[in-house]
């Protein structure tokens, strides 16, 4: 792990790349996406603890979307 001096090398080379001026939008992205980063992934653990049926999905009784269904047609043939 880079101690102080080597912290302060390195200040020096991210400061002359990008310049001081571009370094607050530089933070405040990268702080923005960590954010961004944290919710999705606490959203995504919360998804798959809380076990829920999702909208979309149909009960067992009711057939789906294009689902072929057979009916009793000899019932009624008689």
């Amino acid at each position: 792990m880079p101690g102080g001096a080597e912290w302060l090398v390195i200040l020096a080379i991210v400061v002359l790349v990008f310049g001081a001026a571009k370094l607050p939008e530089l933070a405040r992205g990268t702080g923005q996406a960590l954010r961004i980063f944290k919710a999705e992934t606490k959203g995504l653990r919360d998804d798959d603890s809380t076990p829920e049926k999702p909208a979309g999905e149909l009960s067992e009784s009711e057939p789906a979307e294009g689902e072929i269904v057979e009916n009793n047609r000899d019932t009624n043939a008689g």
